[in-house]
Formats: C-alpha cells, sequence, structure tokens
C-alpha cells in the first residue's frame, strides 16, 4: 500500500496548529486559560535569560498577549497547577504529568550517582541525608543555604560543592520540589509538601508511563518520527520509542505518512490515522516575535525542514564570529519564519538594533508597519515606556 504524502504547506498548518501558533493570541492568560496554554504544548522551557523577557514568560506571551509573568507564578507556587523538572532543559510541566515523571526520576537517580561522582567536587552522596534532614527540620531553601561550610569552588555548573549537587540530585531525583521561585533562585522543599496528594500517591507502570510520552508527544507534533517522538520529553530511550512505534504500526493505532519539507523532499514519519483527513485553517497572517526556546523551534533540523528557517543562538559565540547578534528573536509571519530581531530592554526602553528578513520576504510599508505594532505590543508587554530604532535597523538576511 503505497504511504500518502503530507504537503509541506499542510504540514506546516498543522505542526503551527499543533504548537498554538495558528490562532490569534487572545484569551484571559491567566488560570485556566493558561493552564489550557501549558496543558496543550505539554510543558514550557525556563530559561534565565532576560534581554529582553524570560523564555517562558514569552513563550505564552506569544500565545496569549494579556498573559503577565505574574499568572505562571501563581499556577506554580499558589495553585499548584504545574510543577517543575526537567524534560530535555528544566521546565514547567502540568501537574497532572506528575505520576509519569516518576520514571523519569528513578532512572535520573541511576545516571546521577554514577556520573555525578566523577563530573561534581567531592562525594555528594555522602551529604544527601544532611540535605534531608535540613529541609525536613528548617524547611524549605535554596541552594545558597546548604553547606555553609563547603568550599564555593568557580561556582560554575561543573563545580557545585558537594551539598549543592546533592541538593540538585534530590531534585532530579523526585524526592525534593521547587516550592516556588525567588526572583530566578528555586526554593527547595521535601516533594511531599509541595505536590499535592492526588497527583503524589498515583502511580504508573513504565510501560504505561512509555505509552503516555509517545502517545503524548505524537498529539503534539502532529507527525513524527520515533526519535522525534523520543526527544519531546526526553523522557525514554530511542529504543523504546522504535519499539512503540512498530506495536502501535502492527496494531494499526499509527500509521505512515511521508511529510514533504521546504525543498520537497519527503521524510517518513509516523501519524495518527485521521492526520490526513483533519481539516486545518492556515494561521492567522499576523506577526509574532517569539523566544529562541520556542517549543515550535525547539527541535532546530525539524524547524529547518519545515520552514527552510535556519537558527542557532550565539551567546556562547565570540562576539567578531556572530552571524547576528547575542540573543536573536525568531519572527513568525502566518506560516512561515520570516526573520529574526536583535533587541533589549536597556533602561526602561526596548531598543531594536536591527531586523533581518529571510530570502523572499519583501519589507514593504505594510509588513514594516505590522512588525512596528507588534514591537510596540512588546514593549509593553516587557514594562518599556519607550521603543527606539537603530538607524538603518532593517536588513537583509546575510
Amino acid at each position: 500500500m503505497s504511504v500518502p504524502v503530507l504537503p509541506n504547506k499542510a504540514a506546516r498548518h498543522i505542526f503551527l496548529a499543533r504548537h498554538g501558533l495558528a490562532e490569534r493570541p487572545s484569551g484571559a492568560g491567566k488560570g485556566a486559560d493558561l493552564k489550557g496554554v501549558i496543558d496543550e504544548l505539554g510543558f514550557v522551557q525556563l530559561d534565565s535569560v532576560n534581554t529582553f523577557a524570560r523564555a517562558h514568560d514569552l513563550i505564552l506571551w506569544s500565545r496569549r498577549q494579556q498573559f503577565r509573568p505574574k499568572a505562571l507564578q501563581h499556577l506554580l507556587h499558589r495553585d499548584r497547577q504545574v510543577f517543575e523538572h526537567w524534560t530535555h532543559d528544566a521546565a514547567t510541566i502540568p501537574i497532572e504529568s506528575f505520576a509519569h515523571w516518576r520514571l523519569r526520576f528513578a532512572r535520573d537517580a541511576v545516571r546521577m550517582e554514577q556520573r555525578w561522582k566523577e563530573w561534581r567536587r567531592g562525594d555528594f552522596v555522602a551529604k544527601i541525608d544532611d540535605v534531608l534532614r535540613q529541609i525536613s527540620d528548617d524547611g524549605c531553601c535554596t541552594s545558597g543555604q546548604v553547606g555553609t561550610d563547603e568550599s564555593r569552588g568557580s561556582g560554575g555548573w561543573w563545580d557545585w560543592h558537594p551539598s549543592k549537587t546533592a541538593l540538585e540530585y534530590l531534585w532530579r531525583s523526585g524526592q525534593l520540589s521547587v516550592v516556588r521561585r525567588d526572583g530566578f533562585t528555586k526554593v527547595y522543599d521535601l516533594t511531599e509538601r509541595v505536590i499535592p496528594a492526588e497527583h503524589l500517591n498515583s502511580r504508573h507502570d513504565p510501560h504505561d508511563t512509555i505509552d503516555w510520552c509517545c502517545s503524548g508527544a505524537l498529539d503534539r507534533l502532529g507527525f513524527a518520527t520515533s526519535g522525534e517522538l523520543a526527544a519531546f520529553w526526553d523522557h525514554v530511550t530511542p529504543a523504546e520509542a522504535k519499539a512503540w512505534c512498530a506495536t502501535a504500526l502492527a496494531d494499526r493505532r499509527i500509521t505512515e505518512v511521508d511529510v514533504e519539507g521546504v525543498d520537497g523532499k519527503l521524510r517518513r514519519s509516523f501519524a495518527w490515522p485521521d492526520l490526513m483527513d483533519e481539516p486545518i485553517a492556515p494561521p492567522v497572517p499576523r506577526i509574532r516575535i517569539l523566544s529562541p526556546f520556542d517549543p515550535a523551534l525547539r527541535d532546530r533540523k525539524r524547524a529547518e525542514r519545515l520552514f527552510g528557517f535556519h537558527y542557532r543562538i550565539e551567546i556562547f559565540v565570540p562576539a567578531p564570529k556572530r552571524q547576528y547578534g547575542y540573543y536573536v528573536f525568531p519572527v513568525m509571519e502566518g506560516d512561515r519564519l520570516m526573520g529574526r530581531i536583535d533587541m533589549k530592554r536597556e533602561d526602561g526602553e526596548l531598543a531594536v538594533r536591527a531586523f533581518w528578513s529571510e530570502a523572499g520576504v519583501r519589507m514593504g510599508a505594510g509588513r514594516v508597519a505590522a512588525l512596528c505594532k507588534e514591537l510596540e505590543r512588546a514593549a509593553s508587554f516587557g514594562g518599556c515606556g519607550n521603543l527606539t530604532f537603530a538607524e538603518d535597523w532593517i536588513r537583509a538576511s546575510h
């Protein structure tokens, strides 16, 4: 039987719809509405870089422009509707997923016990009981409040003192949870004092969690290879995802499709059987400024295949070798990535240094006006009282 072809335009529309980027970014942006956005995405990556707005806040604002950062903090700290843990990086995750993280807790504990003894200074395992006892007796704490008598080393991630390593180990293995953040500093407490009982006491066997991970990833990606399913949560192994695909395909739970890239090349993928019949409207033709960590861009290779958009963060690239800038934001218009913008919050202003349009994108007066309107909205969101532009800020891509 021939494998159906999913045309590139349809693939982009499906992908953007699954990532909350097809509709207008309206909605309350708080409470149940905000929780629904996080449920739809599966998780929202957290990041500390704050040249304009932190990644998680910009991800949510791109989908709900009434969103303000305090609303996410309420979901996490006050309402316990989400929790913090690890996917491919630190993330905010719906609380209903907590029981499925127990597989991650167990696997991370084994990995850390085996590898961190070589990577970190000192014997962190010997400090685990001390850290647990401190938090149990004295209450929640930060990494700066444990091991105060220990050498601090360089302070880099590779040189944590033993008690800080033990604290991180206890969080990654599920014995501690983040109760809140002070600024961007994590505050930890015993998991049983943070996670609501109905989720704390729920359990799933590994087979159910693997099925949940692969099914949930396919729901959110629309179409994927087994490797892309494994990488979505970074929760199951590539071998487990491959086995799940083989079984689901044999059981006719999923089907194969050939997804057309922007260059016309086909990529064999898996999808739910009704994908080709799914009515998908094109995304609204508006401009959005995205976080470099946006879920639609997290898989850089996938974004390049679907949209022809090559993007790399250049934070760690020496300034003279940067192609664009230190922290450049992708810009989307409708169903295509139209360019990238270098902007920064400085002294209460949003300073726009440069915008580079992608090949084939003509920056006429109407498109420039639409981009400036989005920048005005971004300035308001970022608490900037003014918007400034460098001379000749609109440029063609390198």
